[in-house]
């Protein structure tokens, strides 16, 4: 999943493969640590999906929430105003852990099609 998102792949496609993983994503990196957003998206361009920004992921974040999949929480910064971090719910780690399930089935299934059943 790292290099799902080459350098200079032609990115209206790879944008539209992030959307379909984008919140699955959001959720593995808050499991790993709690977060705010720029950390994620940092963490996201990091790991190669270079192409998630602050503006994309706050819809996501607040609808992920509002699903109950992850709290937000509010931590004084020294540097600024106070950061709204994310951890997960026990909902949100159930949903993970499917979503994982789920996507190796998937990724199994498109690797079989792509290398031509196994020749």
């Amino acid at each position: 999943m790292l290099d799902m998102v080459p350098k200079g792949a032609g990115q209206g496609h790879t944008t539209q493969l992030l959307h379909g993983v984008l919140d699955m994503c959001l959720l593995s990196i808050i499991d790993e640590q709690e977060s705010y957003g720029y950390e994620m998206v940092s963490k996201l361009s990091e790991r190669g999906l270079d192409l998630a920004s602050e503006g994309s992921i706050y819809p996501l974040l607040s609808r992920l929430q509002k699903q109950g999949l992850i709290e937000g929480y509010l931590v004084q910064s020294s540097e600024g105003p106070a950061r709204k971090y994310y951890r997960m719910s026990d909902e949100g780690r159930e949903t993970l852990s499917r979503w994982r399930d789920e996507w190796h089935a998937f990724s199994d299934s498109v690797d079989g099609v792509l290398n031509g059943g196994g020749k």
